[in-house]
Formats: structure tokens, sequence, C-alpha cells
């Protein structure tokens, strides 16, 4: 979010507790080859952008908010320009547990 008085940018308050952080090797390998750093994507996870979660999933993280559920994220990596033709983009999850003690980065398929 820019402000337009000051010109200095601002980002939106954490919404939640995320706990430790983790990331799975899987998902660890996929964010240095698609060049994409796990704190853009905590950035964006604990600010409540769900990412490429479906509207039952946004609603759901919306609902756990208020009752101390599980909250998760889905962010879809676009491949890096340089291999844009031979990589496919790949996805990784963003889970934060009930009791906020731990937030994990992981491949779909490591769940």
């Amino acid at each position: 979010m820019e402000s337009t008085i000051t010109g200095t940018s601002t980002q939106a308050a954490p919404r939640f507790e995320l706990g430790q952080l983790c990331y799975t090797p899987g998902a660890q390998e996929v964010m240095q080859r698609y060049q994409v750093s796990p704190f853009q994507l905590i950035a964006r996870h604990v600010t409540g952008d769900w990412g490429d979660a479906c509207p039952e999933d946004a609603q759901t993280n919306e609902e756990a908010l208020q009752q101390g559920s599980r909250i998760f994220s889905v962010y879809v990596l676009p491949p890096p320009l340089s291999e844009s033709k031979t990589l496919a983009a790949a996805k990784v999850w963003i889970i934060t547990e009930a009791d906020r003690s731990v937030t994990t980065i992981l491949l779909p398929e490591e769940y």
C-alpha cells in the first residue's frame, strides 16, 4: 500500500501470531529455484492475503481468525524469466497451526 501524502510505503498490520517459522526441504528448494523469498510469502500470509486459496478456504481463514482455527494460504509461484520455457508454475502452501505455535511453508505433496 502506497501512502500518497508522505510518499513512504506502509505495510498492512499482522492479523495473527505466526509462532515458530519453518519450511520443508522441498519448499526451500522450490523457493530458491523460483527466486522467491519466504519472507515475502509470510508477509502476505500474516496480513490476510491468502494468495490463490479458493473462496471457500479464504472464508474459512477469516472464520479461523475469530475462532482460533488453522490458517491456510496457497501461493502459485511463476518460474523465473530465465527458466520460463523449462519450468511450470509451482505451488506452495503456508499453514499456521490453530494454537499459533508454528507456521510452515510446504509443498502440497509434502502434506
